[in-house]
């Protein structure tokens, strides 16, 4: 192992990076954790957790051990001034790092225990065998959520695919490469989705499977409109692909419409089959139909032209507009 991110005393350290809002007792039980299971591999990293504007103190955080960390050499607290939500800050986070960091790799985790720290040597391990050039991710292979959350999640997982043309089957739970951090920091969709930021980018990837862990404390606060905002942010991400395809689809609705209305007045004309009535409505009806095809066609023209010009947030130069403070948790000396 003494060739992976973090290993040795000479090396660059991980960087463990948590997105977190108010969910501090879970965290304080986190890094215990993680430190064990990196000590373990003779690994060390930092701890940055990134505060989204939290509303209660970070107490749970403090109620460590009182012996020192074995691999964790350092927690820090990035405070954001508002809460922008889970994907988004990360991207604050990953911002901060690629400024102010030094580091060989970045591990993406959630704060609740849910992605195992058993887990973070094998991406480690993954990240390495594939020359430290490319983004791993933890691909859930078991889901424990209940029943009602799941369907929503598999629907989800339909939707997405079929709007986009890609498959989404992983979540924040990675490892980067901070040599793709120049190149990251600077993809606008990260702002509102990471992993599906990173598809878009082209920004290569692997994935390996794990197996869900289970929350250190508390209740999850992911709900149906959470899990509703968490994919329309995946979505549009693929704003200009779904445009196209929506495009093709109201053309392809026209298309549809002219022959309708040239049937009709074939029928209309060159028949007796013609009844009274019925090839004026059905004119009408195609006639509505085409308008309402063309005006759908325009937006989505406007929607792809619009998002080809608007670069958006970039998390390198927009960044350090939401962040307060950085504040020492823990420092082994």
């Amino acid at each position: 192992m003494s060739s992976l991110a973090g290993a040795g005393p000479g090396a660059a350290p991980v960087i463990i990076l948590i997105p977190v809002y108010n969910d501090w007792e879970s965290s304080g039980l986190l890094v215990p954790l993680v430190d064990s299971v990196l000590a373990a591999d003779g690994l060390r990293a930092e701890v940055l957790f990134v505060d989204d504007a939290s509303t209660k103190p970070d107490d749970g955080a403090r109620r460590w051990p009182e012996r020192r960390f074995e691999a964790v050499t350092l927690v820090e607290v990035l405070e954001l001034g508002r809460n922008l939500g889970h994907q988004r800050a990360i991207a604050v986070g990953l911002a901060h790092v690629h400024a102010k960091k030094r580091c060989g790799a970045i591990v993406i985790m959630d704060a609740d225990g849910e992605d195992d720290p058993k887990d973070i040597p094998r991406l480690l391990r993954v990240f390495h065998e594939q020359g430290e050039s490319k983004v791993v991710f933890a691909q859930r292979t078991k889901r424990s959520e209940a029943w009602t959350f799941r369907l929503f999640y598999y629907l989800y997982r339909g939707m997405y695919r079929g709007l986009t043309g890609t498959k989404v089957r992983f979540g924040n739970f990675s490892v980067i490469p901070c040599g793709l951090l120049p190149k990251l920091v600077v993809v606008s969709e990260l702002w509102n989705h990471y992993a599906a930021g990173i598809m878009k980018a082209r920004i290569p990837y692997v994935e390996i499977s794990t197996t869900r862990g289970r929350r250190l404390a508390g209740r999850s606060r992911m709900n149906f409109v959470s899990l509703v905002i968490h994919g329309l942010g995946a979505i549009s991400v693929h704003a200009d692909v779904i445009g196209v395809r929506a495009l093709v689809a109201t053309l392809l609705l026209s298309l549809v419409t002219i022959v309708g209305i040239s049937v009709v007045v074939l029928i209309r004309v060159f028949t007796d089959l013609a009844i009274p009535g019925w090839a004026s409505s059905l004119t009408v009806l195609f006639l509505i139909l085409l308008t309402q095809a063309v005006m759908m066609a325009s937006l989505f023209v406007f929607i792809i032209l619009n998002n080809r010009s608007n670069l958006g947030f970039i998390p390198r130069r927009d960044y350090e507009q939401f962040v307060l403070t950085v504040r020492p948790l823990y420092s082994r000396v």
